[in-house]
Parts: structure tokens; C-alpha cells; sequence
């Protein structure tokens, strides 16, 4: 089974307004993430929620998610990372391995992360426990961690997030190209790209 972990605890002080409440497509950035998840057939769905909870959780109504609040959300998105993978160890069911993503970036969709787990079961190596979105010469979120890596997850504090620790084992990753992932909704300036980003366009 793969679980998700939808990261939306931050308060997007750079854009000065709720990012995850951002409208596009008709739909929220936040809602538009966590069905994509609920698309891909992944299960649990712990969305992370932090600042304006209360908003989030009305913007999830009707999903079938698990929303846990991260009471050290100012801390940074490790906290969360932590906090979603304490909520995955309670779900109490066989987990092989989570999704983990965040809902800033308007091309998220169920085909992306589709493409992202079967890359994960169709690897070659047995070795690699992670797979990968790569963008602008990155490798980021959203991204894929066995089970035997929530440890490390665990351990994430402050603002360190997933993307470190996909660098520091670069060689149990496996790469799923996608340059539309370069495109996030982080400052007032981002929001044009977001409404103008182009669903149907090349993954």
C-alpha cells in the first residue's frame, strides 16, 4: 500500500495569503493536491495542516483524508514531515511507502504521482528506496520514500525538508522528469504563471 503526505501547515508569508487556498482550475491548490493523491490510488491520505487550520479543514470536506495539525508548524517544514509520518505510524495499516508533497505547485496532478509510484515498483535497482520528481536540475517533491526511510524522515527538524535527504542518498533515487514542477506558487509575482500553467501541457 502506498500512503500520500500532503504537506500544508505554512502560512505563506511571502505571497501574504494562503497559498494552499489559491484558486486554480476551479479548485484549491490544497484540494487540487490531495485529490490528485486520492487519484493515484494512494491510501492513507494524511494531509499536515498547521496555520488557519480550521480554513483547511473546511476546504476538505467530503475527502477522505486524515488531517492532523502540527502544533510546531513555525518551526519549519521538517516538523511537518515528522508529523505526517507519526500520523502514518498511527494509521495502523501495512504501509510499503508514502508520497510525500506539498500544495504549491498548480501541476500536480494524479497522473504525475502515478508516474512517480511506478517508477518506484518498475526500478531495476533493488537499492533504491526513493524516487523522485526532477526539475531545474533539482530533485524535489513530490517524491516517493519506502518505508525503510521513514526513520529518517523522523528525523527532519526545522526547516530541512525531503529534498535533503533525497541529495544525501542521490544514488537511491530514482529520477522521474518533470520540468513543470519548477513552476510553485511561493510570492505575489507567482500567481500569473499559476493561472496561466497550462493542464494539458508536456508533464
Amino acid at each position: 500500500m502506498i500512503a500520500a503526505v500532503v504537506l500544508a501547515a505554512g502560512a505563506s508569508s511571502r505571497l501574504g495569503r494562503p497559498k494552499q487556498l489559491v484558486a486554480f482550475r476551479g479548485r484549491s491548490l490544497l484540494r487540487g493536491a490531495v485529490e490528485a493523491a486520492l487519484g493515484a490510488g494512494c491510501s492513507p491520505v494524511v494531509v499536515v495542516l498547521g496555520a488557519q487550520a480550521d480554513r483547511m479543514r473546511r476546504e476538505l470536506e467530503s475527502l477522505e483524508v486524515r488531517a492532523v495539525v502540527n502544533p510546531a508548524w513555525r518551526e519549519g517544514m521538517g516538523t511537518s514531515v515528522r508529523a505526517g509520518v507519526h500520523e502514518l505510524a498511527a494509521a495502523a495499516e501495512e504501509i510499503d511507502a508514502a508520497v510525500l508533497t506539498g500544495c504549491d505547485q498548480p501541476g500536480l496532478s494524479a497522473e504525475v504521482l502515478s508516474r512517480l509510484i511506478e517508477a518506484y515498483r518498475g526500478r531495476v535497482d533493488p537499492t533504491a528506496t526513493m524516487a523522485a520528481c526532477a526539475y531545474a536540475g533539482v530533485l524535489g517533491v513530490p517524491a516517493l520514500f519506502a518505508r525503510g526511510e521513514f526513520g529518517r524522515l523522523a528525523t527532519l527538524e526545522g526547516d530541512r525538508g525531503a529534498r535533503d535527504l533525497l541529495r544525501e542518498r542521490a544514488d537511491r533515487v530514482v529520477r522521474v522528469p518533470w520540468p513543470r514542477g519548477a513552476i510553485d506558487v511561493d510570492t505575489p509575482d507567482d500567481l500569473p504563471g499559476a493561472a496561466c500553467a497550462d493542464p494539458d501541457a508536456a508533464l
